[in-house]
């Protein structure tokens, strides 16, 4: 019998459980360690910081759900890894062997790199859903002040997305309460041009996210890095297309988010450069296996992905919930293959697809591959796309409490966006 020990019970996390435990069967042990007993939707946190979602829309306690399966769970956090040892040290000083080690711990934030950034800092945050709770605390005392507002990412960030929906979704929350005229809007981005999204723009997004910004009367800053931000002033200093300043500016809000950048997490981070690169991410051959340590395994934003292109200000490249779903499920196979005595053999599909809400419409992004030049580079925009993501939600939280191991996001979105199986 063979123990898999999976690391981290979210987006990728929870959905590589449900495979190992359905492809593996009875016979071998999963256990899920997780540094919380709950899981949330993720994708859902912009809602959550206006008031349009709560804590109990979007989320649910993990261990029934995760039990009912076959998989032992444990809502305690890792405080070292042990590769050498095929060992997990937890935070309560238990600690675990394993056979194979799956690392789905999403990312460490670091707002540390940047001074005044983040919950502790001036800046609201929508990575987490104590993030977006306190985002809309903050959201509440705005409302009864309205200002400026600057939004956006920052210098290194790989995750475009939500950044623009918050800004879209601000918008339209603060028309439906007639205030909009009383809120200057900027958007503060270290992508090379509105639309880059970390994947060198998809399709027409140019274009198309320009022209929303400019329908909504948001104001923009390419090629920005964020010097530090000071209560009510943030200090940006914008670059040419050579990456040397070119102005500063200096913006002040009532109101701001911006997301971070992504490194790895402590005890992740801390086995060292055979694991991980100089940023913390896990190193990931084609079979999600590290090249060190082939008995560990790793899915999820915190693996280590090259950026799409060089930009003049430092961008990452997103990992989306179809693709983490799709390094799941390679885990699950691969780990099959050599319990039974096989070499691996199935590759994660590298295609970014997202359905992203701004409000009261939407737009879907389709890259196959990721990387450029690309076989499909598809995008349309509709109110359409608004209400499937919310149906998403709930089709999302409803399969992961079932314990699914089908691929949800290729199930629903790609039936949704009219395009078919991905190969």
């Amino acid at each position: 019998m063979a123990h898999i020990v999976i690391v981290g019970a979210s987006t990728g996390g929870l959905p590589t459980a449900y495979e190992v435990r359905e492809i593996l069967g009875k016979e071998h042990k999963v256990t899920v360690v997780s540094n919380t007993d709950t899981f949330h939707f993720v994708p859902s946190n912009p809602w959550v910081a206006v008031g349009w979602r709560n804590r109990e829309d979007v989320s649910f306690k993990l261990e029934p759900y995760v039990t009912a399966k076959g998989i032992d769970f444990i809502p305690v956090g890792v405080s070292r890894i042990k590769p050498d040892d095929n060992r997990l040290v937890l935070a309560d000083d238990r600690e675990i062997d394993y056979d194979y080690l799956v690392i789905a711990t999403g990312p460490k934030l670091a707002f540390d790199e940047i001074e005044g950034t983040g919950p502790e800092g001036f800046t609201s945050s929508i990575c987490t859903l104590d993030h977006a709770e306190k985002a809309y605390e903050n959201w509440q005392a705005f409302i009864e002040r309205p200002g400026p507002i600057v939004v956006g990412a920052v210098q290194g960030a790989s995750c475009f997305g939500p950044a623009y929906e918050f800004a879209f979704i601000m918008d339209a929350d603060l028309r439906k309460r007639k205030i909009r005229d009383q809120v200057p809007m900027t958007f503060v981005t270290s992508e090379p041009y509105i639309g880059h999204l970390g994947l060198g723009g998809v399709g027409d997004s140019k274009g198309m996210m320009e022209s929303e910004l400019r329908h909504r009367h948001i104001r923009w800053i390419c090629n920005a890095k964020v010097a530090r931000v000071d209560d009510g002033i943030m200090h940006v200093v914008e670059h040419d297309e050579q990456g040397n300043p070119s102005g500063e500016h200096e913006l002040p809000f009532n109101f701001s988010m911006m997301l971070p950048a992504f490194k790895g997490v402590d005890p992740v981070m801390e086995v060292g450069e055979d694991l991980v690169n100089p940023r913390g991410f896990v190193k990931v051959d084609e079979y999600q296996r590290n090249p060190k340590w082939n008995n560990i395994y790793s899915v999820g934003v915190c693996i280590a992905i090259p950026p799409v292109e060089a930009t003049p200000v430092p961008t990452g490249a997103p990992k989306t919930g179809y693709m983490i779903e799709s390094m799941a499920t390679a885990v699950a196979h691969n780990i099959r293959d050599v319990l039974e005595a096989k070499q691996p053999s199935t590759q994660a599909t590298w295609n970014a697809i997202c359905l992203a809400d701004m409000g009261d419409t939407g737009a879907a992004f389709v890259a196959m591959p990721q990387i450029p030049p690309r076989n499909v580079a598809w995008m349309k925009k509709g109110r359409w796309v608004h209400l499937a993501k919310k149906a998403f939600e709930k089709y999302f939280i409803r399969k992961m409490k079932k314990g699914t191991s089908e691929p949800v996001f290729e199930k629903y979105i790609l039936k949704m966006v009219g395009i078919g199986k991905l190969k």
